[in-house]
C-alpha cells in the first residue's frame, strides 16, 4: 500500500478529477465521496480502479467490507489531505473511491412496455441533474439523458444530490436533441410506442388528465429557458402541473419529480 502525505501529483491528480470537468473526462474517471455512493457504485458494478484509505486512522467494518469486495489498487492517504478530498471542512473521510465512468452510449438505457425515463435540456445545475436521478431511482425510472451544453451528472455536487442514485440508474450524456430523437425513432421503429412529454407551465394538458401508463419519456427544459423549440416540437404531448400558491413555476428537478411520481401513481395497481 502506497503512502501519500504531500500534495504529490497522484494527490494533484485526484484533486483535478474532483474540480475540473475536462480532466475527469479525460481521464474517464472521478473520485466517488460518501458512504452511500460508494456503497451503490460498488453494488451497481461500477469499476473502482483505485482506493484512497485514511493513513492515520482504524477503518470500520464497513470500509473494511468494500476493499474486500473489490480489489484494486490502494493508497494510504493522510488526515489532512483525506479531509481536502473529502469535501467536508469538519471531517476526513476513512475511504474514497477512484471509479471509471461508463460510456455515453444510449444502449445502456433499458427500454420496455414499462419504460420511464427523464432527458434533461441543457441543466445548469448538477445540483437538478443529482435530484432528478434520485428521483427516477426512488419512482422505478431506468434511464436519464443529459442533453447539449449542460451541467456534469458527474460532478461531486450532482453525485451528493443524488445520494449515490447516479450509480444505480444509467445516466448518459448527448451534445444535442439529434442523438435522443434518433434513439426514439428506432425504439418506435421497433415497436415501442415510446411517448414523449414535455413539461410547461402552459401545457395543453394537465398532468394528470394524460395517460402516463405507457412507455414514457419525460422532457425537462433548462431552468431559465425552458425547453428550446427543437424539443417542444419533437414532444407529443405538453403537460402543465396545477399552481395553486403565488409561485409562478417549480423548480426544474421538482417539476419532474412529480411527473415521474403521477406515472407511477397511474401505473399502481387500484384499489
Amino acid at each position: 500500500m502506497q503512502r501519500v502525505t504531500t500534495r504529490n501529483a497522484a494527490f494533484q491528480q485526484w484533486e483535478a478529477l474532483l474540480t475540473n470537468r475536462t480532466k475527469r473526462h479525460r481521464a474517464g474517471e472521478m473520485v466517488v465521496q460518501g458512504v452511500r455512493p460508494i456503497t451503490v457504485a460498488v453494488e451497481s458494478g461500477w469499476t473502482v480502479r483505485t482506493w484512497l484509505v485514511d493513513a492515520d486512522r482504524s477503518l470500520s467494518t464497513w470500509a473494511h467490507s468494500m476493499l474486500d469486495r473489490v480489489r484494486a489498487h490502494t493508497f494510504a492517504v493522510s488526515t489532512p489531505l483525506m479531509r481536502e478530498l473529502g469535501g467536508k471542512d469538519d471531517d476526513a473521510p476513512e475511504l474514497l473511491a477512484v471509479v471509471e465512468m461508463p460510456p455515453d452510449d444510449l444502449g445502456r438505457i433499458a427500454v420496455g412496455t414499462a419504460f420511464l425515463g427523464v432527458v434533461l435540456d441543457r441543466p445548469t445545475s448538477p445540483g437538478n441533474v443529482g435530484t432528478v436521478a434520485r428521483s427516477l431511482d426512488a419512482f422505478g425510472g431506468t434511464g436519464l439523458v443529459v442533453a447539449g451544453h449542460a451541467a456534469d451528472p458527474y460532478d461531486p455536487r450532482a453525485v451528493r444530490a443524488s445520494t449515490g442514485s447516479i450509480f444505480s440508474v444509467p445516466t448518459v450524456r448527448v451534445p444535442s436533441g439529434r442523438e435522443v430523437l434518433d434513439w426514439v425513432a428506432a425504439q418506435r421503429t421497433a415497436g415501442l410506442p415510446l411517448t414523449l412529454v414535455g413539461t410547461d407551465e402552459h401545457g395543453d394538458v394537465e398532468l394528470a388528465a394524460h395517460d402516463l401508463t405507457g412507455p414514457t419519456l419525460v422532457l425537462t427544459g433548462n431552468e431559465t429557458t425552458g425547453l428550446s423549440a427543437g424539443w417542444r416540437e419533437a414532444c407529443d404531448v405538453m403537460v402543465s402541473i396545477p399552481m395553486l400558491g403565488s409561485a409562478s413555476s417549480l423548480n426544474a428537478a421538482s417539476a419532474t419529480t412529480v411527473v415521474l411520481y403521477e406515472a407511477v401513481r397511474q401505473r399502481r395497481p387500484q384499489g
